[in-house]
């Protein structure tokens, strides 16, 4: 795709990299319960939603085309590399896709997805022997698996920002905050002082610095 060529209208490409990534993340995550599903739709409608303004219809473009047009005068706005628009605001130079933004979303989008595949390993065997799971990513943080989630719509974030995922953004956050304290009263209240051993030594989201994975 040239940069400087229209990238719209091409609703094959939203349906095609909508269905890769949701089908991709759901082969790790593999919901089950409500909450499972609430927490993988959550996160389906942010990766609709930024393809349909990545490839069908630049909403967030024709929102800001104005302030654009006069911040940026002689950008293609239709241009696939306008639609990068972290990019674009900071004036950087060439292709998007080599910008160090866009190399960095990257690395968030590998790890999220490597952490997800991780986190679900770790899981899917705690689950079959009606156990806390405690190692690997469980080992240095109690939500892997949501930490993951925002990983990744980071990385995506990072590389084509539009309105309405920057406002989904943080109401995702809220909600897998509110998930994960839902799931922790459900274990209290499963696997009581195991579990409250396991929450003392282990942060929510966070890993502590110099940390080893010594929990089991």
């Amino acid at each position: 795709m040239s940069p400087d060529a229209p990238a719209y209208g091409l609703w094959t490409l939203v349906f095609l990299n909508s269905a890769i990534f949701l089908m991709f993340a759901f082969s790790f995550f593999r919901p089950q319960t409500a909450r499972d599903w609430r927490t993988f739709g959550a996160f389906a409608a942010f990766i609709v939603a930024l393809f349909v303004e990545m490839y069908g219809f630049p909403l967030t473009i024709y929102v800001m085309s104005g302030w654009l047009q006069t911040r940026f005068p002689g950008t293609d706005l239709l241009s696939h590399n306008a639609g990068h628009l972290w990019s674009t605001l900071l004036g950087e130079q060439g292709d998007a896709h080599f910008g160090p933004l866009h190399i960095a979303s990257y690395v968030f989008l590998g790890f999220g997805f490597y952490l997800l595949s991780s986190a679900w390993n770790v899981l899917y065997q705690a689950q079959r022997g009606n156990t806390l799971a405690t190692t690997g990513p469980y080992a240095r943080i109690r939500h892997p698996q949501y930490v993951a989630f925002v990983l990744i719509l980071l990385g995506f974030l990072l590389q084509w920002p539009t309105l309405l995922t920057l406002a989904m953004f943080p109401i995702l956050l809220v909600m897998y905050g509110r998930l994960a304290i839902t799931e922790e009263a459900q274990m209290r209240t499963r696997f009581g002082d195991a579990f409250e051993r396991y929450a003392r030594r282990t942060p929510r989201f966070f890993p502590r610095m110099g940390q080893g994975s010594t929990a089991g």
